[in-house]
């Protein structure tokens, strides 16, 4: 339709000169609408289809709209954005219609002509990668855009998209993660959102008194993991420290004779702790709350997955050795991944630096992990414990931590993530991703609300 000005990104990352000469056009071409496509791929929208979503654009009053789509047959829904939806990687499907108006003021934001004096926004108009990311927190800025649970559009794509789970890890891609990390700190700042890491506490006020001699405790929570678990208790006993340390499994009630291996490797090991929660509904959040609650439950609590295993015996004492050293309440460590036999896997190496200790805390709300192992001061947890869910229970804890407290890091591998076909994410359906990002906007929604009251 001739109200209409249709570009294709071809992908998310652009170039500042590429969203600017976007919006020179779009002021030129006099549209009332620009239809932004987001992936390379066929886009069929009918006239009928095309005026339904301006209507709702405008009725909404939202500088931009998204809706569900079709794609090979099947329907494919989208979430709705939240307040906390700050994620680069957040799933607006392959096309979204914003308001012409609103884009060529957020390009003013961009290059200084919209605002001045005290109420400028200070944004990068030198961007090589970020200018879309930017474009959609400017706009956000005015109104969250606006989900409509329809289908409104076919799509084909031009190729099948490769899992890109760790891309935002990977190496090769870190002056990219560098510009996002800019323009979220920006928008932070404008939010009045931004935590000052010269502020970070690294104590907790009155902090219930310690109850044994445990340094060190490692939790692995567990169900229904007898062909791993054994692996992953043996990595922890192997530890060599200078102090006190034991292994605390929560077996939730597995049924396929993991809570045998772990009775029998008790008996032949106190510093095995073995507990079977009363309670059977519990997630993994939960199973972590009954180890920190535990009298055996050490200063220090460390996490391994029942499916992984330390890279060396000198974890422990390395993680130990970093809370002391850089005075903080927790410590987030590396991984690398690998198949089940330890063979490594791409991209190897997950370290993470885009958490830094001077603004790690500001960037996390922007990505959807924090690294692993994760490791606590055990009277924090005591304090803030975890959500009972089985997926983003750690994020949700970390984020909240990073709020107020130091977070140390090691970036150098100190666990083996074993990637296989038992793990709880392997080959999730639509819909179960979709319900696992929801949740964790909703936990970046929470966090972002709190720190700006």
């Amino acid at each position: 339709m001739e109200d209409t000005f249709y570009y294709n990104l071809r992908g998310a990352l652009v170039s500042s000169a590429q969203m600017h000469g976007l919006a020179m056009k779009l002021a030129d071409s006099g549209s009332d609408f620009l239809m932004l496509q987001l992936r390379d791929g066929t886009l069929k929208i009918s006239d009928a289809e095309l005026l339904r979503l301006q209507n709702v654009l405008l009725d909404s009053g939202a500088p931009m709209l998204y809706c569900d789509y079709r794609q090979a047959g099947e329907e494919m829904a989208c979430i709705d954005y939240q307040f906390g939806s700050l994620r680069d990687d957040f799933d607006f499907g392959p096309m979204v219609l914003i308001r012409a108006s609103a884009v060529l003021e957020a390009d003013g934001f961009v290059h200084g002509e919209w605002a001045d004096g005290e109420d400028a926004l200070a944004y990068h108009s030198d961007l090589q990668y970020a200018a879309w990311y930017q474009l959609r927190l400017i706009l956000s800025l005015r109104a969250l855009p606006f989900h409509l649970n329809e289908v409104g559009y076919t799509f084909e794509p031009a190729e099948a998209s490769a899992d890109n789970q760790f891309a935002y890890v990977d190496p090769r891609n870190r002056a990219v993660q560098f510009e996002y990390e800019q323009v979220v700190t920006q928008h932070l700042r404008d939010l009045d959102a931004l935590v000052d890491s010269r502020l970070l506490k690294t104590t907790l006020a009155n902090a219930p008194k310690e109850t044994n001699d445990i340094e060190a405790s490692v939790v692995i929570p567990v169900f229904n993991r007898a062909r791993t678990i054994a692996d992953a208790v043996r990595s922890a006993l192997s530890q060599v420290a200078d102090f006190a340390f034991n292994v605390i499994v929560v077996d939730n009630h597995s049924t396929d004779g993991t809570g045998e291996i772990v009775a029998q490797m008790a008996s032949a090991d106190n510093r095995v702790i073995h507990i079977v929660p009363d309670e059977t509904t519990l997630k993994i959040g939960g199973c972590w709350n009954r180890a920190v609650a535990d009298e055996h439950c050490g200063r220090y609590v460390v996490q391994l997955d029942s499916d992984d295993m330390y890279a060396a015996d000198d974890v422990l004492a390395r993680i130990v050795r970093a809370f002391r050293e850089q005075d903080c309440m927790a410590v987030v460590g590396s991984y690398s991944l690998t198949d089940f036999d330890l063979n490594p896997l791409p991209p190897g190496l997950i370290d993470h630096r885009e958490w830094t200790p001077e603004n790690g805390m500001n960037n996390a709300l922007r990505i959807n992990g924090l690294g692993a192992p994760r490791a606590f001061r055990r009277e924090l947890l005591l304090r803030h414990p975890l959500p009972n869910t089985s997926y983003g229970e750690d994020y949700a804890a970390m984020l909240r931590i990073s709020r107020e407290y130091r977070i140390g890091r090691i970036y150098e591998s100190l666990y083996n993530c074993r990637r296989w076909s038992g793990n709880s994410d392997a080959a999730l359906s639509r819909d179960a991703i979709n319900r696992n990002n929801f949740y964790k906007d909703r936990i970046r929604t929470i966090e972002l609300q709190a720190r700006m009251s």
